[in-house]
């Protein structure tokens, strides 16, 4: 992925997105987690809100958003936790959020996301996991670009991925399942694949913009993102991952990768790279455990490929929020 030495920070796979966290000040800085009323997501916003900054829970259900806000606020005293809805496989909702944001943007986390889904497809024809996981979060980051580069100090943008990149490169000449039987997991994993090149991409065309873009795996917790998947498919997940048995997180222990890479000193001005249990990755091993990323995950040329086609899609849909890419 690069030649400079990997960063290590004095975190590991049991560290906290508090413990991450702690001694750093976002005092005057704003983000937006998506996916923020559940799962890691509310443990990502729990940690930026307890280091005092104005954290948007962009999310589906209205509801769900409020309560998680209001128990936020409550465990970290921060009055300065809001919501907004954002569907991210639908494009007016993208299209509404990032209009409607107003005002630089410190930290912008892709969080949210769908596994291991029954074939579906968005009304444009897209396969679901792709069209959220990828093309909803390119939408969104392209379409709150201004904001991220009005951020004073510079912005960083977390993009969600997962060791299940490691079971599909992006597809280019069957993205949608149009052509091959559809499989939930290589679905899953194309769109994983698909978050780790965006950080690639978006790291090299807007670091002159101030904006550093990386992706991460969080390891494996149990929330609501596995509800597609049975518990014999999960422990088996999590035996190949360990090599000796299921190795799961707490959701605050999940969180604490996405946390490090928004607020980490140590990755300051560091864009285009891959994080696990709280270090930067090694490349993977053919045959060992599911860690590290895989070569074409982080391909320049394929996260060239990737932007343009993913900017095709989108243009020719409406998604591209004017004025804002």
């Amino acid at each position: 992925m690069t030649e400079t030495a990997r960063i290590t920070t004095p975190f590991t796979r049991e560290s906290t997105a508090a413990e991450v966290v702690a001694g750093i000040s976002l005092s005057g800085k704003r983000a937006v987690v998506t996916g923020g009323g559940s799962g890691i997501g509310v443990e990502t916003a729990r940690a930026l809100a307890a280091a005092g900054a104005e954290v948007t829970l962009a999310v589906r259900a209205a509801q769900a958003g409020e309560e998680a806000a209001r128990d936020i606020t409550a465990t970290t005293g921060n009055q300065q936790v809001r919501v907004a809805l954002l569907d991210l496989a639908d494009p007016a909702s993208v299209a509404a959020f990032a209009t409607a944001w107003y005002g630089p943007l410190d930290i912008l986390v892709g969080n949210a996301g769908v596994m291991a889904a029954p074939e579906t497809r968005t009304p444009q024809g897209w396969e679901l996991q792709f069209a959220t996981n990828h093309l909803g979060h390119f939408a969104l980051a392209r379409g709150l670009h201004r904001a991220l580069a009005l951020a004073e100090d510079g912005a960083r943008v977390v993009s969600v991925s997962s060791a299940a990149h490691l079971q599909s490169p992006v597809v280019f000449e069957d993205i949608h399942f149009d052509r091959r039987p559809y499989d939930p997991w290589l679905a899953y994993g194309q769109s994983k694949t698909a978050n780790v090149l965006f950080g690639v991409e978006a790291g090299k065309r807007w670091a002159s913009d101030g904006i550093t873009v990386n992706a991460l795996m969080p390891g494996a917790i149990r929330t609501n993102l596995q509800r597609h998947v049975s518990q014999e498919e999960l422990d088996a997940l999590r035996t190949r991952a360990g090599g000796g048995g299921p190795q799961w997180k707490t959701t605050e222990q999940g969180a604490a990768t996405s946390v490090l890479v928004a607020t980490s000193p140590l990755l300051e001005g560091v864009g285009g790279r891959y994080f696990e249990d709280c270090q930067e990755a090694a490349p993977h091993e053919e045959g060992g455990p599911r860690r590290g990323y895989a070569p074409y995950a982080v391909d320049p040329e394929a996260a060239a490929r990737l932007w343009q086609v993913s900017e095709d899609m989108l243009d020719g849909c409406g998604w591209i929020v004017e004025g804002q890419g």
